[in-house]
């Protein structure tokens, strides 16, 4: 066997330490404190707490504070260790055996072992959209002794160690969840046991859920926080006065209207940090339903890029939370290549285009007719679909704007009942986990959303994409390059903005957001300066 090498030095000393390797180190002024209750936004209310069964932010969220997964991610998508202490790789790439955390009991008191991660991966899992890509290259999980897992690929996966985060590895009871009751019925869902720093206390639905500390926490001398009290505010408006009020000392992106963003930022008692999106690395575009005209000429779809003046969309629409996109994958993520061609606000251009494909004005100067659902995500996507009908309106697109609620917006989606839709997805720190499932054609399944719903093919594309995720590391950046260039030049969907999640805190709150995975990280290093 073969070590795979991190940094191993810096590796022994976290374990000696007793916590996992973060990139932000603990407030130079003083020491931690134990003690106190962070209060903390959730919008939506999550609608369970099992993490097998729900990946929507709002779970992880809350649900990483009471489940742990086998590894944890720094800043710089490093992994280190979470449940797992260490691990190997084979020569041939195709065995994985991870040694896993000493001492650690369920919060039922509960011994964890083996037996618990073999019985999630193979038994709750394996059946789960986010751990699809990784189980479909997985032969087998064995348990060899209690303190040792052992995976066994079908063939060598080059993104494996990125598919461990804690929205699709959170790691489940043995005993309480193989039972005969239905996963979803299981009553754990909504009263959790975990391993983590904080343990269910219990959830006023429309209210609040309470964290409290796990004081046989196998990571000794932590937590530091008492609890985590995470409260349901409904409106927008009330949840941008508790944050200015100190009621609440954690708000993430979508409890809050971008607009709101400048002004908070201004304020003396919040600190705002972008700093852990990087394992999400959230990408936003439209999709083209590339399987009808005239979206199948992708002529279109560079018209329609030439006409979106994207750096106004970033900056007065999104306020400056992202970048201009320039592809397929966000300029976070592993093997980003900025050396596309490029789609800079062109509206001559782009009416160029529309002549080539014979699209005549009419007597009202439209071209071409079509409809378009914005993400019903609040006041900013329904002004980006605005902008929208603006600017395809000026060179002959006129844009109806559709407006539905999320599950509609899902379904039409993931069905193709759509001419042009808003969406965004997360790109989970490599491009064989969150990238690829966009533009394979294999992934091209009706009524399964985020998936490839634009319905693109390219046998080239699938090939690389295929080719990427098995080669080692050191040839992926070339293929992955490709694969950005081919797709850049088809414009299968209109990548607009690389978005960035910021939170918000009080600057009472103390090494809090110090993974790649921001306000889903565990918060066991988390604590308050005293008032």
């Amino acid at each position: 066997m073969s070590s795979y090498l991190l940094n191993r030095r810096l590796f022994q000393v976290a374990l000696a330490a007793g916590l996992a390797m973060s990139t932000t180190l603990a407030p130079a002024q003083t020491n931690p404190v134990a003690g106190g209750v962070l209060n903390a936004i959730i919008n939506p209310e999550p609608p369970s707490l099992n993490l097998a069964l729900q990946q929507v932010q709002s779970t992880q969220i809350v649900a990483s504070k009471i489940y742990e997964s086998l590894l944890i991610y720094t800043q710089k998508l490093q992994p280190t260790p979470g449940l797992a202490r260490a691990w190997t790789m084979s020569d041939d790439r195709l065995t994985y055996t991870f040694q896993l955390q000493r001492g650690v009991r369920w919060h039922d008191g509960k011994p964890f072992s083996s037996a618990d991660v073999v019985f999630t991966y193979k038994k709750i899992l394996a059946n789960t959209a986010r751990a699809k890509a990784l189980m479909e290259n997985v032969a087998d999980v064995i348990a060899t002794d209690p303190d040792t897992v052992v995976f066994k690929l079908k063939q060598p996966y080059s993104a494996f160690l990125y598919a461990f985060d804690i929205g699709g590895g959170a790691i489940l009871p043995k005993h309480l969840y193989d039972v005969p009751t239905e996963l979803g019925r299981n009553p754990y869902n909504n009263a959790p046991i975990g391993t983590g720093p904080f343990k269910f206390s219990k959830w006023e639905r429309g209210s609040h859920i309470e964290l409290v500390r796990n004081n046989d926490y196998w990571r000794q001398g932590l937590p530091y926080l008492d609890g985590i009290t995470y409260r349901v505010i409904p409106d927008a408006a009330s949840r941008r006065v508790a944050l200015e009020q100190d009621t609440v000392q954690q708000a993430v992106a979508s409890d809050l209207e971008p607009i709101d963003g400048p002004r908070l930022r201004k304020l003396p008692t919040l600190t705002v940090s972008t700093a852990g999106s990087e394992y999400w690395a959230p990408l936003q575009w439209i999709e083209m339903n590339n399987s009808i005209a005239p979206f199948n000429d992708k002529r279109f779809r560079q018209a329609v890029m030439h006409a979106i003046d994207r750096e106004f969309v970033v900056n007065k629409i999104f306020f400056g939370l992202g970048s201009v996109a320039t592809g397929p994958i966000n300029h976070m993520t592993r093997f980003y290549d900025p050396n596309v061609k490029q789609y800079p606000y062109d509206p001559k251009l782009a009416a160029k285009l529309l002549d080539e494909m014979g699209l005549v004005a009419d007597s009202n100067g439209v071209r071409v007719r079509t409809t378009f659902i914005p993400m019903p995500y609040g006041e900013a996507y329904r002004r980006f679909g605005e902008y929208l009908k603006l600017s395809l309106g000026k060179v002959g697109i006129a844009v109806t704007i559709e407006n539905v609620d999320v599950g509609t917006w899902v379904k039409r989606m993931g069905d193709g009942d759509y001419q042009m839709v808003a969406n965004g997805v997360f790109q989970y720190g490599d491009p064989a986990i969150g990238v690829a499932r966009t533009y394979l054609s294999t992934n091209i399944r009706k009524g399964v959303a985020f998936t490839n719903t634009s319905q693109y093919r390219n046998p080239k594309v699938d090939e690389l994409f295929l080719k990427a995720a098995t080669v080692p590391d050191q040839e992926r950046q070339a293929l992955y390059s490709e694969i950005q260039r081919i797709l850049v030049e088809d414009v299968p969907v209109a990548w607009i903005v690389d978005a960035q999640q910021p939170v918000y805190l009080s600057k009472r709150v103390q090494n809090a957001n110090i993974t790649a995975l921001g306000a889903a990280g565990s918060y066991a290093e988390a604590w308050l300066l005293k008032k």
